[in-house]
């Protein structure tokens, strides 16, 4: 049994990992930002450190006394109206943990989490992890900051740089799109505001996620390597709308609110799987609509 020290713990993924985690026999230290109500029973011990004050980051990082760590805190809402708080959080949190680390003398394994909003806007095709990133946000640009930081301690730390899509499950905040729409179709909404319902996304299942991050965790062939964690599938947000109409049975009508269409918008975001399955395996994503039902069911 390893002890992992899990940053997010009390996101929407932390529970979802610390649960992949504890099914392959790991105890999981939840680390989170101030205290939280978050009961998970896979998570054996809290901390609580704010990752962008290099003494609380050393602290909890010496409290941990972890084999292993996944780094899942972030802000992870692209149109987070604070740009400062987004770099304090992605890019300082994540210099700090790493420095942390170094300076504990980490021997064990590193998975960091950036996005896949790093490539921007590609025309056409699967996005493989070779392709140059190209940031269109804040949000991306501070993901794309905290890979090279990833690069620049990689000679001291055996990190794996995590790249997931979008992904979504029970949990998530109404903030993001599917989790809207699904609100919008339980209260039996008559219609949604949305904004460009011509882009594609490739959607993952959040516990597929998390099982793939535990997995590379002990793919010791994954280290120092920068994997995409997706579906291979993308659909468009008009397509997913239908399917949600056809599960829901509710006719939920769209209404266009241009304020809603973000600017320097990415217009497709669909991911390459090959290296993910190439390190550990066939790994299978639950259809969208098995995810959706879930939700469905849930809420």
């Amino acid at each position: 049994m390893a002890r992992i020290l899990l940053t997010g713990a009390n996101g929407f993924a932390g529970p979802y990992v610390a649960a992949a985690l504890a099914n392959r026999a790991h105890a999981v230290i939840g680390l989170s930002r101030g205290v939280n109500t978050l009961v998970c029973p896979d998570i054996t011990q809290w901390l609580h450190a704010d990752l962008s004050n290099m003494a609380q980051a050393a602290a909890a990082v010496a409290a941990a006394r972890a084999d292993a760590v996944i780094h899942l805190a972030a802000i992870s809402f692209v149109a987070h109206e604070d740009v400062g708080e987004i770099y304090a959080s992605n890019v300082l949190g994540t210099r700090n943990l790493l420095a942390a680390l170094v300076q504990a003398g980490m021997a064990g394994r590193v998975i960091i989490a950036s996005s896949a909003n790093i490539y921007g806007n590609r025309q056409a095709g699967r996005l493989d992890e070779a392709l140059t990133p190209d940031p269109r946000s804040d949000y991306a640009l501070s993901k794309l900051v905290c890979e090279q930081l990833a690069a620049m301690y990689g000679d001291r730390l055996a990190i794996t740089t995590v790249r997931p899509f979008n992904y979504t499950g029970v949990g998530q905040g109404k903030q993001f799109l599917i989790p809207k729409i699904i609100d919008h179709v339980v209260q039996r909404a008559p219609e949604i505001h949305l904004g460009n319902v011509d882009v594609a996304r490739d959607f993952s299942d959040v516990r597929f996620v998390a099982d793939a991050v535990a997995r590379l965790l002990d793919c010791s062939a994954a280290a120092g390597q920068t994997v995409n964690i997706c579906s291979g599938r993308a659909v468009t947000i008009t397509q997913l709308l239908a399917l949600v109409r056809h599960i829901s049975g509710h006719d939920l009508q769209v209404r266009i609110d241009p304020a809603l269409v973000r600017s320097q918008e990415v217009d497709q975001l669909w991911g390459s799987d090959t290296r993910l399955q190439g390190l550990i395996g066939p790994i299978d994503c639950p259809p969208l609509t098995d995810t959706l039902g879930w939700m469905l069911n849930a809420a």
